[in-house]
């Protein structure tokens, strides 16, 4: 479906507003300039006629109304004046002003319709013996002025509605024009391009999008140069028991290794081969770990007891190497709300871990507190440890793997960045800090339940 274009939108919505305010401005100014008209035309009546009546009395009513300069002077101005005289005869009886004159009344003020057309009278009485005048003048003068006025506003409306759709098209392309730019730039972050970015400018919010799209490509160049760097440390670590493996295997394909040779290549052949089934499964696990397949089985568990099925498994396998493995637990039960499963599969990555750069006669130390709402599960060892600048990233895929491999033995760079996940999925917290004995300490928290 095609959709209309911003500029085009905020156009039409200045037209419509300016085109409803001239509507509204013009009724109302339209109805007010008419009864301002009349109103204007009736004070103008009304104090010539004042001024007429303090020159006048019943004996100049007369000759100065009816053929006096006073009556030239109002009837000038087209205003016809009716004369009523102390006898009650009236001067132009039967015209449309004495008509007029007569329905308001002498001597009163009033507006009359004569013949469908309306007349303003302004009268007034002169002395006590009857004698009285009346201006009367029609409205069809203020009317006119009225309609000159309704005219210019019509036209003044206008140039303001023309105003109006200038100023929306302007806005509209002020604002379209930084937004047309950040789609540009989103475009060419869609066909690959990280090195584009939308100059920040214009209004706050249209500000606020090149911001969060820069932010966006800041996140994706970051993103992808972490997942290249992450591919070549696990091409690193499939490399090297894929030669082994090769290797050995021509050995014996070939006839070379023989014997007690023959059985030793299979045993690393056998070794190599299960180092590269963990790292497999390190890497479909971690895919696992944000898609909607992984699933998470919470439920009450007792992670003193936890611990201790933990620390049979790993003290043999601790012998075997001269490492001491100690375990510091309460006496009675740490209920925690969390996968068994996932959580034993967390605590056993710790541990071998640690014991891969534990030497022989360091210890392991698995130490559970609860204390304080929280059960505390720490896996310290007496090994090398991190330097302090490397404890803030331990749980970011391959960066501890490309800054050790060749210094000690690693994992496959991605089994922190696993645990840390599995136990942020259950609701925990997975840190590490340097520990007592030397080495490094993970410590898994979970709160109370």
């Amino acid at each position: 479906m095609k959709r209309t274009s911003l500029a085009l939108r905020i156009t039409v919505v200045c037209l419509a507003i300016a085109a409803v305010a001239v509507v509204v401005a013009g009724l109302v100014a339209a109805r007010l300039i008419r009864t301002t008209g009349t109103d204007v035309l009736r004070q103008s009546l009304s104090a010539q006629a004042d001024v007429v009546a303090s020159q006048l009395d019943e004996t100049g009513i007369g000759n100065r109304l009816g053929i006096g300069k006073a009556a030239e002077v109002v009837r000038g101005q087209g205003i016809d004046v009716v004369v009523r005289r102390p006898n009650g005869t009236l001067d132009g009886a039967g015209t449309v002003a004495s008509i007029a004159a007569t329905k308001a009344g002498f001597g009163r003020s009033g507006t009359v319709l004569v013949e469908g057309q309306q007349y303003l009278v302004e009268g007034r009485t002169v002395g006590a013996k009857g004698a009285a005048f009346a201006l009367v003048q029609s409205t069809k003068l203020g009317e006119a002025r009225g309609r000159m006025l309704v005219r210019n506003t019509v036209l003044a409306l206008g140039a303001g509605l023309a105003v109006a759709a200038i100023a929306g098209l302007v806005l509209s392309r002020m604002l379209s024009r930084p937004l047309r730019r950040a789609a540009s730039v989103a475009s060419g972050m869609r066909s690959g391009r990280r090195d584009l970015r939308v100059p920040v400018e214009g209004p706050s919010e249209v500000a606020d999008v090149a911001k969060s799209v820069n932010e966006l490509a800041d996140a994706l160049q970051y993103s992808e140069a972490r997942q290249r760097e992450f591919l070549l440390s696990v091409s690193h670590e499939l490399r090297t028991p894929l030669t082994a493996v090769t290797g050995f295997a021509e050995a014996i394909g070939d006839g070379v290794a023989e014997g007690e040779d023959a059985r030793r290549a299979g045993q690393t052949i056998h070794r190599e081969a299960a180092r590269l089934e963990r790292l497999v499964s390190d890497l479909l696990e971690l895919a696992r770990l944000g898609a909607d397949e992984f699933r998470l089985d919470p439920a009450r568990l007792d992670l003193a007891a936890l611990v201790g099925e933990c620390a049979d498994v790993w003290r043999l396998r601790c012998a075997r190497q001269n490492v001491t493995l100690l375990v510091e637990r309460p006496d009675g039960e740490v209920p925690v709300v969390a996968d068994p499963r996932r959580l034993r599969q967390v605590v056993d990555g710790l541990a071998e871990n640690a014991l891969r750069v534990t030497p022989a006669g360091a210890p392991i130390v698995f130490s559970l507190v609860a204390a304080d709402g929280q059960a505390r599960l720490a896996v310290r060892d007496g090994g090398p440890g991190l330097a302090p600048e490397d404890y803030p990233v331990a749980f970011e895929r391959g960066v501890l793997n490309k800054r050790y491999r060749d210094s000690r033995p690693v994992g496959s760079g991605i089994g922190l960045a696993l645990a840390h996940g599995l136990v942020t999925r259950m609701g925990g917290t997975l840190t590490a800090g340097p520990a007592p004995e030397g080495g490094a300490a993970f410590t898994v928290a979970f709160r109370l339940g």
